[in-house]
C-alpha cells in the first residue's frame, strides 16, 4: 500500500492531504518545517515505511520508521499541532487553520481502518511531497 501525503507549509503549521492509489483519505496537520529540528518540526520531505504500533496513550496507531534524526513520530489524533504535536502527524477531518483542523479522531478512524485491510507482511509506504501549485503560487516555484 502506498501513501501519499502532498503538503503546503506556513510559517506556524504544516497543512496536508493524504492520498491512497489517488483517492483522498484525509487532511493532515504537522509543526511548521523548521530544519527536521526534533519536536520542533515536521520530517523531511521523502519515503517511509510505516509500522502499525500499539501504546497505552494511543492504542493502535501508525509508526514513521527510519526518519533521519528522529525517532517515534507517529500519525496520531490531534487537533492543534503547535499544542498537541512533537513532530508527529495527526489527521484531521478539515482544516481550521495552519496547523489546526477538526475531529481528527474521525480522521484518524478512517486512515486506521484502510491500513488495518492491507496484510501485514505487505509494506505500507508513505511518500511525503509538496503541493506544488501552493510553490508556485507563493512564487517560489523553481
Amino acid at each position: 500500500m502506498k501513501l501519499t501525503l502532498i503538503r503546503t507549509y506556513h510559517p506556524t503549521g504544516t497543512n496536508g492531504t493524504l492520498y491512497c492509489n489517488g483517492e483522498k483519505i484525509c487532511h493532515t496537520i504537522e509543526l511548521p518545517w523548521l530544519d527536521n529540528r526534533p519536536q520542533c518540526s515536521c520530517i523531511p520531505e521523502g519515503s517511509y515505511v510505516l509500522k502499525q504500533r500499539w501504546s497505552v496513550r494511543f492504542g493502535l496507531h501508525l509508526q514513521v520508521t527510519a526518519v533521519p534524526g528522529r525517532s517515534f513520530i507517529l500519525f496520531h489524533p490531534a487537533n492543534d499541532a503547535v499544542k498537541e504535536l512533537k513532530g508527529c502527524i495527526a489527521p484531521v477531518t478539515s482544516f481550521t487553520g495552519e496547523g489546526s483542523g477538526s475531529k481528527s479522531r474521525i480522521a484518524f478512524r478512517i486512515l486506521m481502518q484502510l491500513v488495518s485491510k492491507q496484510p501485514r507482511q505487505e509494506p505500507i509506504i508513505l511518500e511525503i511531497h509538496p503541493d506544488i501549485i501552493a510553490i508556485k503560487m507563493n512564487g517560489r516555484f523553481l
